[in-house]
C-alpha cells in the first residue's frame, strides 16, 4: 500500500536526518518545506520534497493537500486515560470554593477514582479506556503514553496495566504503559504509609515486572502523597526490575524531586508547575526532559509551568495533555498546544516542537516518531484549509482537522 500526499501547502518538522530531541534556542525552529510532497509506503514515510522536485510517482491512493498543512502527530506522554466514571462533581466542588486538597481530604480525588475503579470490570474498563483513545486519536495524537495509578492495590493495578496492554494490542498508534505504583495512599493504608510503600515494593513492582506490563515507573512525588525518602525506595524497587522513573514532581511544591528523578536517570519530571533555580541548575547536562502539563493547570487554576525559563535557559521542553478525570478530562493536544503559547508564552515554533518530537523523546520513541524523516512512521495530521501554521494554536476552538494518518492508514 502507497499513500502519496501532493501539493502540502506547509510541510511541517522536516528532518533531513534523524533528531531525536531539540533543546534551548533550537526549540524557536521548526523547518518547514512549503509545496511539498510525502510518499509513505506501508507505515513508513520513504520520500518527501518539494513539488518543484516532483516527478511523476505511482501510488495506490493520492491526496491533494492543496491548501492544507501536513504536520507529524502530536506524541501525548503523560496520560491517566484508563479510570472509570468521572468526577464531575468536584469539578462544581472547586467552583464553589474547594481547593484539590480540600477534596482529596475528604475521600474525593485518586480515592474516588480508586474505588470506582476498583468496582468496575476490566472489560467495562477497556471499553471507557477505547472511547477515549479513539477520540484523542481523531484529535491528532498519534503516540501515547498510559499509567495506572487509579487502582491503589495489586490487583487493581494489573487490571488497569492489562487493559493498557490491550488498548496497545488492539489500536494502531504507538502506546507505552507506565506502572504508576505510588499515587496515593488508600483508606486502608491511611495511617500506615509505610505499609503501602511495602506493599508497591514487595508485591506491586515484583508482579507487573513478572507479566511485563509496563516500561516506565512513575511516583506521585509530593508534599501529603508521597515524600523524597517514599519515593527513593520505589525508584530503588523499579530500577531492580528495569522500570525507567518517569515522575510527577513540583506539582505544588518544591522539594528536591527533580534532583530526586535526576539521580534515578528519569526520562521525564513531569508537571514542574513550582520551579526553582536549583531544578533549572539539575537539569542541565542530562538527559532527563522536563515535560509541562498546561491544561491542568488552566483546569485547576495553579501556575503554569514556567516553560519560557526552562527553554531560555536551554533545556528541552516536552508538552503532553495529562488527560485524566479529575485535573485534565480532555487529551485534546490542540488545545495544549495552544494554551502553551498563550499562558506559558512560547512561540509556535516552540510549541509544536514541543508535542511532537520532544513529546516523542519523553516516552522513548523519538527514532520513530515525531517529525517527517524518511525511516519514520507515517503517523500525520492533515488539517484543513487554513493560512499558515500560526493558525493552528491561534484559532485554540476550532476542529482543524481533516484527517488522521496512522500507520499509512487514515483512521
Amino acid at each position: 500500500m502507497t499513500l502519496l500526499i501532493t501539493n502540502i501547502k506547509e510541510l511541517l518538522q522536516v528532518r533531513e536526518h534523524n533528531v531525536t530531541i531539540v533543546k534551548g534556542d533550537d526549540m524557536k525552529v521548526l523547518p518547514v518545506l512549503k509545496n511539498a510532497y510525502v510518499l509513505i509506503e506501508h507505515d513508513t514515510i520513504v520520500e518527501y520534497g518539494s513539488m518543484d522536485d516532483f516527478d511523476d510517482i505511482e501510488a495506490d491512493e493520492i491526496i491533494d493537500a492543496t491548501g492544507k498543512i501536513v504536520l507529524p502527530t502530536w506524541c501525548d506522554s503523560h496520560t491517566h486515560i484508563v479510570y472509570a466514571g468521572d468526577r464531575t462533581q468536584e469539578f462544581v466542588d472547586r467552583i464553589n470554593g474547594l481547593s484539590y486538597e480540600d477534596i482529596a481530604n475528604r475521600g474525593g480525588g485518586i480515592l474516588n477514582s480508586a474505588e470506582k475503579l476498583q468496582n468496575t470490570s476490566e472489560d467495562d474498563l477497556y471499553e471507557q479506556a477505547a472511547n477515549r483513545l479513539t477520540q484523542v486519536i481523531k484529535s491528532g495524537t498519534g503516540a501515547i503514553e498510559i499509567k495506572s495509578g487509579y487502582g491503589l492495590t495489586v490487583e487493581a493495578e494489573l487490571k488497569m496495566l492489562r487493559v493498557i496492554k490491550r488498548l496497545k494490542k488492539e489500536f494502531p498508534i504507538k502506546v507505552k504503559p507506565t506502572l504508576l505504583a505510588a499515587h496515593a495512599i488508600p483508606k486502608d493504608y491511611k495511617d500506615n504509609k509505610k505499609g503501602f510503600i511495602d506493599l508497591v515494593v514487595n508485591e506491586m513492582i515484583p508482579a507487573v515486572a513478572n507479566e511485563h506490563l509496563a516500561e516506565y515507573i512513575d511516583v506521585f512525588c509530593e508534599k501529603g502523597y508521597f515524600d523524597l525518602e517514599d519515593t527513593e525506595r520505589v525508584l530503588k524497587a523499579a530500577k531492580e526490575h528495569h522500570l525507567i522513573p518517569k515522575i510527577h514532581v513540583n506539582q505544588f511544591n518544591a522539594f528536591g524531586g527533580v534532583a530526586l528523578g535526576v539521580k534515578y536517570k528519569a526520562l521525564s519530571v513531569d508537571h514542574l508547575e513550582e520551579l526553582n533555580p536549583e531544578d533549572i541548575s539539575v537539569l542541565k547536562d542530562t538527559t532527563t526532559i522536563p515535560v509541562a502539563l498546561p491544561s491542568c493547570s488552566y483546569f485547576l487554576s495553579i501556575p503554569y509551568t514556567p516553560g519560557r525559563t526552562i527553554i531560555d535557559a536551554g533545556l528541552p521542553l516536552a508538552l503532553a495533555s495529562d488527560y485524566n478525570p479529575g485535573s485534565t478530562p480532555s487529551g485534546n493536544m490542540n488545545f495544549v498546544v495552544s494554551t502553551a503559547c498563550i499562558k506559558m508564552k512560547l512561540t509556535p515554533e516552540e510549541a509544536i516542537n514541543a508535542a511532537t518530537i520532544n513529546g516523542a523523546y519523553a516516552m522513548g520513541v523519538s527514532n520513530s516518531y515525531g517529525s517527517i524523516c524518511r525511516g519514520k512512521k507515517a503517523n500525520l495530521i492533515l488539517t484543513k484549509d487554513i493560512p499558515n501554521y500560526y493558525y493552528i494554536p491561534y484559532a485554540f476552538g476550532d476542529d482543524l482537522i481533516d484527517k488522521v494518518i496512522i500507520n499509512g492508514e487514515i483512521f
